[in-house]
C-alpha cells in the first residue's frame, strides 16, 4: 500500500517541531478530517534557512509534511511556492488514491507559510483558501 520512502518518512520524519522565531507561519487542515498541518519557516535574503512542522494526520499526512520540508529548505521564496503536491508525490514514490489530498495539505501549508511571511512583510496577499477533505 505505502511505499518504502513514505515509510521512511512516517517512521522518521524530519523537521519536526516547531521554530520560536519563525518569520513565516502557516496552517491548514480541517479538524472534521482529522487533517491538520502546521509549518513553522525561518526566512532571510528570501530563502528558506529552515522550516519544521507539526501534523495531526494519518501516517501519510506526516510523510507528505516530512518530504515537503526537505523539498524546499535551502530553495526560494518562488522556487518553494513552484511545490506541486504532485512533485511532493513523487519524491515518495508515490500515494495510495485515497491519500493524495495529504500531499494536498503539505503544498497548502507552504503557501499559507509564506503567504504570511509576506503579510509580514508588508505585501498584500489574498488570504489563505479554506482546505476541504476529499475523502
Amino acid at each position: 500500500m505505502y511505499s518504502e520512502k513514505v515509510m521512511e518518512h512516517f517512521a522518521n520524519p524530519r523537521n519536526v517541531g516547531e521554530i520560536p522565531d519563525a518569520n513565516a507561519v502557516g496552517q491548514v487542515g480541517n479538524a472534521k478530517c482529522g487533517d491538520i498541518m502546521k509549518m513553522y519557516m525561518k526566512i532571510e535574503d528570501n530563502v528558506i534557512k529552515d522550516v519544521k512542522f507539526k501534523t495531526f494526520g494519518c501516517g501519510a499526512a506526516i510523510a507528505t509534511s516530512s518530504m515537503a520540508t526537505e523539498m524546499v529548505k535551502g530553495k526560494t521564496v518562488d522556487e518553494a511556492l513552484k511545490l506541486t503536491n504532485k512533485a511532493v508525490m513523487e519524491a515518495l514514490d508515490g500515494l495510495p488514491k485515497e491519500k493524495i489530498h495529504c500531499s494536498v495539505l503539505a503544498e497548502e501549508a507552504i503557501q499559507s507559510a509564506i503567504n504570511d511571511y509576506r503579510r509580514r512583510s508588508g505585501e498584500d496577499v489574498p488570504e489563505d483558501k479554506e482546505y476541504t477533505c476529499e475523502h
